[in-house]
């Protein structure tokens, strides 16, 4: 599949920085081509309306999502472990993408709110194999979500709330004993 033009990633990359940053309201199509540094005639170009800007962000967030599923079948520790370890945000591109779609979701966007469930589904038929129960499957997805809240509130904190190193392999391993 052939790239996406680069002054379209920009202006992407610029929606979802101003979404994460400031809301949905804020990511105007103006604000967006300002900060994409693109006129607006270039924006519309790639996105008619704020609506296929959500939608670009969206289908952004499925292929990234894809991309972690590819990696997390591959994973020598395993899909579960994988999973944990990596619900400790990064602020790589699919942290990015989650955190702007749901920004959105939050702002009243059924689309995203609908992508974000699908994902979630996506990950559990990826997991659901590798443990023995759907409470372990529970187990699982509903650690990983903590996982992921409590780091966003750890950004500036003065104690960790997350695990990090041998305290995150522990409880991996924890985890994997209790659900396999």
């Amino acid at each position: 599949m052939p790239r996406p033009p680069l002054a379209r990633e920009k202006v992407l990359d610029a929606f979802e920085s101003i979404v994460i940053a400031d809301g949905e309201r804020a990511a105007t199509l103006d604000a967006t081509a300002r900060a994409a540094g693109v006129s607006k005639g270039g924006l519309l170009y790639h996105f008619g309306s704020k609506e296929e800007l959500a939608a670009g962000l969206l289908e952004r967030l499925d292929s990234l999502t894809t991309a972690d599923l590819e990696v997390m079948a591959t994973a020598a520790e395993g899909p579960v472990a994988y999973y944990i370890r990596t619900s400790v945000m990064e602020d790589d591109a699919l942290d990015r993408a989650l955190i702007a779609a749901s920004r959105l979701a939050q702002g009243g966007s059924v689309a995203a709110a609908e992508g974000l469930r699908d994902n979630r589904r996506r990950w559990e038929d990826a997991i659901r194999p590798h443990v023995r129960d759907r409470t372990s499957l529970d187990l699982v997805m509903l650690l990983s979500d903590g996982l992921y809240f409590n780091n966003s509130l750890d950004v500036h904190g003065p104690e960790r709330l997350v695990p990090h190193d041998e305290e995150l392999a522990a409880l991996i391993a924890l985890v994997l004993k209790t659900t396999s």
